[in-house]
């Protein structure tokens, strides 16, 4: 049998070997994403592998959990374990009678929405054993791969990667795992989750409750600090958007006010209340507002939208984005010259103050713990205004926006560097 002759490993220019010279086995060149199906969290990931500059060699994986019918009571539980108990369910009650029961009337199908994902045609459910064999058979033509997790359904996946193959990958845990951070090359997450170890936390958190409490230590150099979120909203993601939304947007009576309405969580619950108060705020400075657009997210009530829906829909100066078509939120990022937004989104707060222009907030008052801990930063920083009703939307006020992903990005290429790795092109 005739054998292949062997490449030669160096480079002509410098006859190093090409190790040394970003060869293919030194160079990070690939990157598999762990998603858990929020947008929130897969955005965190993306972003971040977009500012490496890896977005076009790039595999998303999802961490599914198994839909329909008892399963919406499992979710409390690990992944592998709900994914377990589905099992013994589905042998214990393999009957029509009671699968309705137990799987729902019909099975949750596991739909892909592919917006924003760099063109990606498909998504896989995210198996360890499958990606570490396909990372260590592609290894000599495709090199490492840096993994990108997000989320808790995550954690599992991620850390096991590492451990089953350490020396072709590099593994990167966005928000706090609440588990052992030395499972990780790096692990990413906003100063506010160390809250508990502050000060005011520690005295918000019961002595009783600080042995159970993850947060028992400073992060170590392994950890990286963001202020808040990590997006895909970059510089070039903006141009783009400003151009696509240009027939749209450009023209709209300045200035343009965008107001981003989420929804109540844990951390900063509200309710119907918050709606009046920003009606009646808006209702305050439109005089001097050219024009609103207004978006909703996944997580805003009903009865909150109803009610701004009631109010503004038929307002001339109010455009109500009502979700059919293309999401206009990076053309609003591009073209607004200035936000509201309610308190409960980190994420798009994030992405709002990384543009530098106003941002007003509302609802600060409703948050508590870590995130009035990420407002006062925020705050601080001059990046943010409370939404009262006096403003004048016409003040162009500025200050240094953010750039966590472009930080996190150059620390990221400093952790390979000390390994002798780069992240090729």
């Amino acid at each position: 049998m005739a054998m292949r002759p062997m490449e030669p490993m160096g480079s002509a220019a410098t006859g190093a070997p090409e190790i040394f010279v970003g060869g293919s086995h030194g160079a990070v060149r690939r990157a598999v994403v762990i998603g858990n199906g929020c947008a929130g969290a897969e955005n965190q990931c993306l972003g971040l592998v977009r500012a490496l500059g890896l977005a076009d060699r790039l595999m998303l994986y999802r961490a599914i959990r198994p839909t329909g019918g008892i399963n919406k009571w499992l979710h409390f539980l690990p992944i592998s374990l709900h994914k377990l108990v589905d099992q013994v369910l589905k042998q214990m009650f393999s009957s029509d009678r009671f699968a309705a029961l137990f799987q729902g009337k019909w099975l949750g199908q596991y739909t892909v929405c592919n917006d924003q994902l760099f063109g990606l045609s498909s998504v896989l459910e995210a198996d360890t054993k499958r990606i570490v064999t396909m990372v260590n058979d592609t290894f000599e033509k495709e090199g490492l791969a840096l993994v990108v997790a997000c989320g808790r359904d995550t954690i599992s996946y991620a850390s096991l990667i590492r451990c089953l193959t350490p020396d072709n990958v590099f593994v990167i845990q966005i928000q706090h795992p609440r588990s052992r951070l030395d499972k990780f090359d790096l692990v990413v997450t906003p100063r506010h989750d160390f809250y508990a170890l502050t000060a005011r936390g520690r005295w918000e958190f019961p002595q009783l409750l600080w042995r159970w409490i993850s947060l028992r230590e400073p992060p170590g150099p392994n950890v990286v600090l963001t202020v808040g979120a990590l997006h895909q909203a970059d510089s070039s993601a903006l141009r783009i958007a400003a151009s696509d939304w240009h027939d749209e947007l450009a023209n709209s009576p300045k200035p343009l006010v965008v107001v981003n309405i989420g929804g109540p969580t844990g951390n900063c619950n509200y309710d119907v209340g918050l709606a009046k108060q920003l009606i009646s705020s808006l209702h305050d400075v439109l005089k001097t507002c050219g024009s609103v657009r207004i978006s909703f997210s996944r997580r805003t009530p009903h009865k909150v939208s109803d009610l701004i829906l009631k109010e503004f829909s038929s307002h001339p100066k109010v455009y109500i984005w009502d979700g059919e078509g293309p999401n206009p939120h990076l053309g609003h990022l591009a073209w607004a010259d200035a936000f509201i937004i309610t308190a409960d989104s980190i994420s798009m707060l994030s992405e709002a103050c990384s543009t530098g222009k106003p941002v007003y907030v509302v609802g600060t008052e409703h948050c508590r713990r870590k995130f009035s801990d990420f407002h006062n930063t925020l705050h601080e920083r001059g990046a943010v205004r409370p939404f009262t009703g006096l403003e004048d939307m016409s003040d162009n006020w500025s200050y240094p926006p953010l750039n966590d992903v472009i930080d996190v990005a150059a620390r990221v290429r400093e952790a390979l560097a000390e390994r002798g790795w780069t992240v090729g092109q």
